[in-house]
């Protein structure tokens, strides 16, 4: 099964995506309710965890997937699929939103490394789509030191999402 055999059958049954979609912020919603004012404390910490990771990962697979699909195959917006490329998305930053209304983020185990993660994951992105947009002939005429200091900077950029990931 390649990957658009699978796009195309969850498209096609989007039963079990929009359950998991939906349950996700409600159960981020509940936990709100329930442990008002102790997001902090053991239990709650851990479930907004679990919770953060359960919406990031799609997310962030969502954001490189729209990424490569509209920088680098020049894919017509019209054709996104809503269930794949936009609801990942939408329900991320909504259940983030509810779970940063109860407690603070940093103080969620594990948020700092889906951070570095989503900051190491645009870095690198951004750094495909440059060289993907600057060919081999504008290296030519631009002067060494500047090329030097562009990876340089990115590098830094990538390296510093690295280490916040793995700490």
């Amino acid at each position: 099964m390649t990957l658009r055999e699978l796009f195309q059958h969850i498209g096609e049954n989007p039963n079990f995506i929009l359950f998991y979609f939906l349950i996700i912020p409600i159960a981020a919603i509940i936990a709100g309710v329930l442990g008002k004012g102790e997001g902090h404390l053991s239990p709650w910490k851990y479930l907004y965890s679990a919770l953060i990771y359960l919406v990031s990962v799609p997310g962030i697979f969502a954001v490189a997937l729209n990424a490569y699909f509209f920088l680098f195959q020049r894919g017509d917006v019209m054709q996104t699929d809503v269930y794949l490329q936009i609801l990942p998305i939408i329900v991320m930053v909504l259940t983030i939103f509810v779970i940063r209304r109860n407690v603070d983020l940093s103080l969620v185990p594990g948020f700092d490394k889906i951070s570095g993660l989503w900051f190491m994951l645009f870095a690198t992105m951004f750094l495909m789509w440059l060289l993907e947009k600057i060919h081999i002939v504008v290296f030519s005429y631009l002067p060494f030191q500047y090329l030097l200091g562009i990876f340089a900077i990115l590098f830094a950029l990538i390296y510093l999402g690295w280490r916040k990931f793995v700490r």
